[in-house]
């Protein structure tokens, strides 16, 4: 069975989304960016797994769901940061971000055994998923992360490797306000459609 890391930052005023500000005030954007990570972690809660890790930038907080090891970001790059998760890893991990509050079990529930590796796309260049059978840190570090490229230059890099790549469908980041309004109509449901709705409804927008 998968380990499931999920890589994020507390959701903190003018720490995270910085893009959504403007339209949305630092408050506002700390809002939506816990409201995304509360449909993150409660999806990967709800995936099958043997063993869930919050690997955090900051404290949880009143978002975390039980059945959750939570382990702290080590500094530098992100490179080096996703390397370092998948090194505390032993057996098929998967990873994946809070900015895709869409995600589903279903999509989470991949078999690494059908190949070394799986890759999820991002809509902006990057990914939103990177599942390793064996995971090597060695795999992610060196990759240049925020970029437009930044998926296929680590898919390119599994491909180097040797490894098969089994590739996941595309999503959207939520990036900017453009994003927001996309994914939460993609997820009408989710507790981050609702947050947007009532930041729309105080704002007047």
């Amino acid at each position: 069975m998968t380990t499931l890391l999920v890589i994020a930052k507390e959701p903190r005023p003018g720490r995270v989304k910085t893009r959504l500000t403007p339209p949305f005030t630092p408050v506002e954007a700390a809002a939506l960016a816990a409201a995304a990570l509360t449909d993150t972690l409660r999806t990967v809660a709800a995936t099958p797994a043997r063993r869930r890790v919050l690997v955090l930038d900051g404290r949880a907080g009143h978002w975390l769901p039980p059945g959750f090891d939570v382990v702290p970001q080590c500094a530098g790059a992100l490179d080096e940061r996703l390397a370092a998760a998948f090194a505390d890893c032993a057996g098929p991990t998967l990873l994946i971000g809070m900015d895709t509050p869409q995600v589903t079990p279903e999509l989470l529930t991949v078999d690494l055994d059908e190949g070394d590796a799986c890759l999820g796309p991002a809509e902006d260049g990057g990914f939103w998923a990177l599942g390793l059978a064996d995971p090597d840190p060695e795999l992610l570090r060196g990759v240049p992360m925020s970029t437009p490229t930044t998926g296929a230059a680590q898919r390119d890099r599994l491909v180097a490797a040797g490894l098969r790549v089994h590739d996941l469908p595309r999503l959207r980041d939520v990036d900017t306000a453009a994003d927001a309004e996309a994914v939460a109509a993609e997820a009408p449901h989710s507790h981050f459609a609702a947050e947007l709705a009532r930041l729309r409804a105080v704002g007047g927008r």
